[in-house]
């Protein structure tokens, strides 16, 4: 049996979905409460809920006329998600920039967390380069590694902010790409570069050799995928003609 809970949640991702489509543009006022729940077959009270998750998400804005749509651009980063799986397939601009931005985010948090590590972090580190060495195979095979690496990083430079960013971009893209078995061919040699780097940044405490490798990293990371996405893409229009 559906709770209210749930029913608000299906109405807010429904209404979430047709902003983000653009059936609804920034300016537009939405259906009244009553018109909602009537189309959703929901209670009003379960509408104005699902209104206020949208309003919190900076979607829409909730005045005394009614529900009017905001421009994207005001929305908060937990629209970027659904935004990355609006379509089977997703915008390749989209991860590109996504790429372009979590990258550089990383490289700052990598420099910041060498050059304010203690000698216990730094062990910590040196033991996680030796994992990623260990574990560099393939693009899947290296996330969980990587991941716990970042995060590590993220810890130690203190930095509230970048540690909250970098959770949720980076569970919402690696959460996308293998829903849709994405596992992007990673040259080799670039992944040996970066891995040296980083040991090496490690080993002589040097905060912008590390934030070279991990730049260097997601740029490698990001060349790949956009021209797997762009594949993708390609063979599915193929697919619908």
């Amino acid at each position: 049996m559906a709770t209210a809970n749930s029913i608000s949640c299906e109405i807010a991702t429904s209404l979430r979905t047709d902003i983000l489509r653009q059936r609804y543009l920034s300016g537009d006022r939405l259906p009244s409460e009553r018109e909602l729940a009537v189309r959703f077959d929901a209670s009003r009270g379960a509408v104005r809920e699902a209104l206020s998750q949208l309003e919190q998400s900076g979607l829409i804005d909730i005045q005394r006329g009614g529900a009017r749509v905001k421009p994207i651009e005001e929305a908060s980063i937990s629209v970027l998600g659904p935004l990355m799986t609006l379509d089977e397939i997703p915008n390749p601009a989209l991860v590109d920039k996504f790429l372009q931005t979590f990258g550089a985010l990383s490289a700052l948090t990598a420099r910041e967390a060498i050059n304010h590590a203690n000698q216990e972090d730094m062990n910590r580190l040196r033991k996680m380069v030796v994992s990623l060495n260990k574990q560099a195979k393939d693009f899947e095979t290296m996330q969980p590694p990587w991941r716990e690496f970042l995060e590590s990083l993220a810890e130690i430079a203190d930095n509230l902010v970048v540690h909250l960013i970098s959770n949720d971009l980076q569970a919402q893209f690696v959460e996308q790409m293998t829903r849709l078995g994405f596992n992007p061919e990673l040259r080799k040699k670039v992944v040996n570069e970066v891995l040296s780097s980083l040991k090496q940044a490690v080993a002589n405490r040097d905060g912008d050799l590390a934030q070279s490798a991990v730049q260097q990293y997601f740029d490698e990371v990001r060349g790949a995928v956009i021209k797997l996405v762009d594949s993708r893409l390609g063979a599915y229009r193929k697919q619908a003609v």
